[in-house]
């Protein structure tokens, strides 16, 4: 009979989370053309380490809404760390209760660009969209 072991199982009480939220190639590609141009503009030394960090807020007129920030920080106790295609991802442990199955994602369509998340737990949205309610 064939059994698997979970982190827990094996006493890895650090173990890292399965993500749960996940970031495409094209908006990690993107994540790192920005950083570049970050760093060529002058705005960031070269080699600063910075993470995508992607949180739940309230707001708008549904009551949530997603955010993606670049940051410098990263805390072990408060967050969880993920890395989707050499880009370094952090969620707090807040955010993450919302954004399970979340998808990261960059467009570029004819009528705009730019990265959005789809949230499957979004009960539904607000007319423009921004905002979401569960």
């Amino acid at each position: 009979m064939a059994t698997t072991a979970s982190a827990a199982n094996l006493g890895l009480k650090d173990a890292p989370p399965a993500p749960t939220i996940t970031v495409t190639e094209k908006a990690a590609e993107e994540v790192k053309r920005v950083i570049a141009e970050m760093e060529a503009a002058g705005q960031i030394e070269p080699g600063t380490k910075l993470y995508l960090r992607v949180r739940v807020q309230g707001g708008g007129c549904s009551g949530f809404q997603n955010k993606l920030d670049l940051d410098t920080k990263y805390d072990e106790k408060l967050d969880h760390k993920f890395e989707f295609y050499g880009v370094d991802v952090v969620v707090d442990k807040r955010s993450m209760l919302y954004l399970a199955g979340a998808v990261v994602d960059y467009h570029v369509d004819l009528n705009k660009k730019g990265f959005t998340i789809h949230n499957p737990n979004a009960k539904s949205t607000c007319g423009c969209g921004s905002s979401y309610s569960m």
